[in-house]
């Protein structure tokens, strides 16, 4: 199913609340890919924000998500130009995902500070797949282009990858919604400095969104993770997104558990 027929699909009740089964094509394994995780309970937070544009998420992801799930969320406090919403995600076992959502709106200021550069990187179609015939089922829904760093698995020194990413579907729209669905697509950077496959699960993610205006050239995003700290089974990893023209989208941060 493609991420805008889901997004389509999705039953909508009141005061926000969304019912929704998880398709096995958005599966990571046992749980749902967590970009849709996220996603979804974005979608959900929207509805009660309409006025306002989204500028942080933190998500904790609790356990593994799948299946009929319903998400819901309510607001933790509203004010003339910001709002926080909660949004609870529960499929059967429970709580399976929290997320807090900042919504503010625009203001002028004298301050126009720009993130760190974009870095200098070959068009995507100068790059080769970053992955292989074998990939989880989420990732047939992306293009992934590998600009540099290492593989998965490849027992590389440092975990740090430039990657230019891209919604296979077509009728995505460039909202904060499916930028959320996109980032979270590469695995792990830690995941490259292993050198025998082992199980990862991400604990948590933060995400800050640079503009309101999210557009790009033909769907492609570039993106730079780096595992910045990686120690007693957890990594610690940085996320930075341009558009296409070097703009800066979003930068994040993640909570990675590794079992290897």
């Amino acid at each position: 199913m493609r991420y805008s027929e889901l997004i389509a699909g999705l039953r909508r009740g009141t005061a926000g609340r969304i019912e929704t089964t998880i398709p096995d094509s958005w599966m990571q394994g046992r749980t749902t890919y967590g970009g849709l995780t996220a996603a979804l309970c974005l979608e959900s937070a929207k509805e009660l924000v309409p006025d306002m544009p989204v500028r942080a998420a933190q998500v904790a992801f609790i356990g593994p998500v799948g299946g009929e799930v319903v998400i819901s969320p309510h607001i933790l406090r509203r004010g003339k130009s910001s709002a926080f919403v909660n949004v609870d995600l529960v499929s059967e076992g429970g709580i399976m995902a929290r997320c807090i959502f900042t919504f503010g709106a625009r203001r002028d200021s004298e301050v126009d500070q720009k993130s760190r550069q974009c870095p200098d990187a070959p068009g995507p179609e100068a790059c080769e797949s970053f992955f292989g015939e074998r990939r989880p089922n989420f990732a047939h829904n992306f293009n992934i282009r590998m600009v540099s760093g290492a593989r998965p698995v490849s027992g590389a020194k440092h975990g740090d990858m430039v990657l230019w990413l891209r919604h296979k579907d077509e009728g995505a729209l460039w909202d904060p919604t499916t930028i959320l669905s996109l980032a979270d697509a590469p695995p792990p950077a830690a995941l490259s400095m292993l050198t025998r496959p082992a199980p990862i699960s991400s604990m948590t993610w933060m995400a800050e969104f640079l503009t309101d205006d999210i557009r790009t050239v033909e769907g492609w995003f570039l993106v730079h993770h780096e595992a910045q700290a990686t120690k007693d089974g957890y990594s610690s990893q940085s996320m930075r997104m341009w558009n296409r023209d070097g703009d800066p989208i979003m930068i994040g941060r993640q909570t990675i558990a590794m079992f290897g």
